[in-house]
């Protein structure tokens, strides 16, 4: 007999989040970016990383440089995997942020398995939805076979990772998932709305490609913009990895390693994403402004709003 679909949900996400927080110690993109090596994964300080025990991959995007000496300011803007498992003790500290926004580019079937964000009293959660190109329940039908062979077909070979691959590139042709992008920075460039927090289910892909973004538009160079995209690697590899022994002990998966390329970020995601920007926008500031909708003005705001 096969598990249930909130059983598979609840050993994917419900467990890895619930493990305990971790304590982990302009604006075009390069010519190269899709052959830059990986950065290094360390890190963030740890007046950055915002430790919590529902949410591994939860910090805070100040203190970052820009290219012409400027910074970020801290506690100003937030970055999350979801909220869904935050325990009474992290949304007293999540109310210590003074976040006056969430929003969540979770899609219904996420949030449905997942649940809602558990927020601090008074503060209300908007829905932003960028399309997963169904990897979450792709995800869920191959742990559910509990067949190594039909697990392997699916997810081995590459296969897991050219998924991955695949999904970028819709995070610029798909014409809803660049409204919900473009809505989100308008209401960064809204001071009224900050401090504000964004997140998807893992705080990784949707939330990493828009942290890149603004980064970049900010004036942060690449290579920082990306080691902050790899960052969601070593906040996350403990409690993934906790998740993959427990599909493992539960009989689920004999060989869930074939979950690593879909836990993990790598920079040859992000390149797949930045090739088919720049082929299909000529680089970031067009695909910010006729991809996004964010004008020149909305753009001058938000780095009104982040840098000093």
């Amino acid at each position: 007999m096969f598990p249930s679909r909130r059983r598979v949900t609840t050993l994917l996400f419900g467990s890895a989040l619930t493990l305990g927080g971790l304590t982990a110690g302009g604006c075009g993109a390069p010519a190269d970016a899709a052959t830059a090596p990986p950065a290094r994964r360390s890190a963030p300080p740890p007046d950055r990383h915002v430790p919590l025990h529902g949410a591994v991959n939860c910090r805070d995007l100040g203190g970052y440089r820009t290219e012409d000496g400027r910074q970020l300011r801290s506690g100003r803007l937030f970055r999350s995997d979801a909220l869904a498992k935050l325990t009474p003790a992290d949304v007293t500290a999540l109310g210590r942020l003074g976040l006056r926004t969430v929003i969540d580019m979770r899609v219904t079937s996420e949030i449905s398995f997942d649940g809602a964000d558990r927020l601090p009293t008074g503060l209300a959660v908007t829905s932003l939805p960028v399309d997963d190109t169904g990897l979450f329940a792709a995800m869920q039908a191959a742990i559910a076979t509990k067949d190594p062979v039909e697990q392997q077909r699916r997810l081995g070979d590459g296969k897991a990772e050219a998924l991955m691959r695949a999904m970028y590139p819709t995070f610029v042709t798909n014409a809803a998932d660049r409204a919900a992008f473009g809505a989100l920075l308008t209401r960064i460039a809204d001071g009224d709305r900050l401090p504000l927090l964004y997140h998807c289910t893992s705080g990784k892909d949707r939330t990493g490609w828009l942290s890149y973004l603004l980064l970049r538009l900010l004036g942060v160079p690449h290579t920082t913009a990306l080691r902050d995209y790899l960052l969601s690697n070593a906040l996350r590899r403990d409690a993934d990895a906790a998740v993959r022994a427990q599909l493992k002990q539960a009989g689920l998966m004999q060989n869930p390693d074939l979950l690593i390329p879909l836990q993990e970020v790598r920079t040859g995601y992000l390149a797949a994403g930045l090739t088919r920007l720049q082929r299909d926008y000529g680089g970031i500031p067009r695909y910010l402004s006729a991809g996004l909708g964010v004008d020149a003005h909305t753009a001058a705001r938000i780095r009104a709003q982040l840098l000093h």
